[in-house]
């Protein structure tokens, strides 16, 4: 295993919700089965579903079998990780159970580190947090035998209010040295790449200014619609669900600084200075800002109601108003049930001052472009001007493309390998900090406030 060597408990709040069938019992079948996890591991699954131990490791086995592509090859290996599940029935919002999940914690030697995994309702995670200080289980506790890690799900809150009282719970039971914030996209490879594609090659770093960049899109397009999650969208909407945490993450990794060094804080503070500097909305000026829309069909999804003003699209222009960036727009393009399943970031280079290729009404068409795909395409690509074959000067757009599939092909690890591992061994790099969390729901909340009375 990289990084420990250390035992230790995963708990997971949640346990049967859909994102731990999906991806995180399948996520830590593969690190164990990759070998990335230590000789001695449990995982306590937290929920009111009265299992016992026998019932939830049949339910674990069902879904691994359903959701990772080789839980079926060995049936022996599968039934041997099955066996390190434990399940706790509980009230998440009554202390009374959290004595329960202690004794079940400590009754083995890897309660000693522990990791809590909040898989569940934004609305629980305060009860949870609270009842875990209160029986003993939080991070702030005086003689502290191991490590406490709180990794937390989004939405953190849905408004800055709400998700400053959320940061106050966790931080009275947990130091912010403790708490690991996810945003799984941060765990994309692509995404991670953009800071090493930036600052390890001396070619682009020195144009990435207001000086030659004229603009940047950042486009995250989904091709289906809410799956399902009409109460959930009825409430946030897509300004919350996606562009405040994935869009305004994009925009930092694209826009910051050069840190000091690699160190998690020292990456988090630029990225906080960052969405520190992005202009809020107004009402004077959001027609010009920003539009919002709504997929046709939207009203006859489950649990919308049919005068819904839940936004399913944006696209939204951001302005960073420091030195680097002063007058260079960001534009957000965002939505659900769009005609493709695409993420990417593109960045346009402003043209040469002089135009000897074609006619200078056409001399912008086919600018300089940075590509970085982000899904379902992790390419980088390098757009360009290049002379045609033949006599005549005519000049062509092309592209150079760098695919990390077939440079690197091989079982890669996903998003949620990456954060699982990040938090197990301490890095909080790939993680959100407090300040990057409020700070973006000033920016989303000015946003929302300016576009109030506007239907999508």
């Amino acid at each position: 295993m990289s990084g420990t060597a250390e035992n230790f408990t995963i708990v997971i709040f949640g346990a049967d919700s859909d994102l731990a069938s999906r991806k995180l019992f399948p996520s830590i079948f593969q690190l164990a089965r990759w070998g990335h996890m230590p000789a001695s591991f449990r995982v306590i699954g937290v929920g009111r579903r009265g299992l016992g131990n026998e019932a939830f490791r049949e339910f674990v086995y069902g879904r691994l079998l359903e959701h990772a592509e080789e839980a079926a090859a060995d049936a022996e290996r599968l039934k041997a990780f099955c066996d390190l599940f434990f399940y706790a029935n509980a009230d998440l919002q009554s202390p009374e159970s959290y004595q329960t999940l202690r004794d079940e914690i400590m009754r083995d030697e890897t309660g000693g580190n522990l990791l809590y995994y909040l898989s569940i309702s934004p609305s629980l995670a305060p009860p949870v947090v609270r009842n875990l200080a209160k029986v003993g289980l939080g991070g702030r506790e005086p003689n502290l035998n191991g490590w406490r890690k709180l990794v937390a799900e989004k939405p953190y809150g849905h408004d800055l209010e709400s998700a400053r009282e959320l940061n106050r719970v966790i931080e009275e039971a947990f130091d912010e040295s403790q708490v690991y914030r996810i945003d799984h996209y941060l765990g994309k490879e692509p995404v991670q790449n953009i800071m090493v594609f930036r600052f390890s090659n001396g070619i682009f770093e020195p144009l990435w200014n207001r000086q030659y960049i004229a603009q940047v899109q950042i486009t995250i397009a989904e091709d289906f619609g809410i799956r399902g999650r009409g109460g959930y969208y009825e409430e946030a909407g897509l300004l919350r669900d996606i562009i405040q945490n994935h869009g305004l993450q994009l925009l930092a990794a694209i826009a910051m600084e050069p840190p000091v060094d690699l160190s998690a804080d020292s990456i988090r503070d630029e990225k906080s200075k960052i969405l520190r500097s992005v202009r809020h909305f107004s009402p004077d000026t959001i027609s010009d800002t920003a539009v919002v829309g709504q997929y046709e069909g939207y009203h006859d999804e489950k649990g919308v109601a049919p005068d819904s003003r839940a936004e399913t699209f944006a696209a939204v222009k951001f302005q960073i108003d420091n030195w680097r960036w002063s007058d260079v727009p960001f534009y957000m393009k965002a939505g659900k049930n769009l005609a493709r399943h695409v993420t990417e970031i593109i960045i346009t280079f402003k043209c040469p001052p002089q135009n000897y290729y074609g006619a200078s009404a056409v001399a912008c068409s086919t600018p300089n472009q940075v590509v970085l795909g982000i899904q379902p395409d992790e390419t980088v690509a390098i757009r360009f001007g290049t002379k045609r074959p033949g006599e005549q000067m005519v000049t062509d757009p092309v592209f150079m493309k760098f695919d990390y599939r077939e440079t690197f092909p091989g079982e890669q690890l996903t998003p949620y390998h990456r954060l699982l591992l990040d938090a197990i061994e301490g890095n909080q790099m790939n993680f959100i900090r407090k300040d990057s969390v409020e700070t973006s729901w000033q920016i989303i909340d000015s946003l929302r406030d300016s576009l109030d009375g506007i239907t999508p």
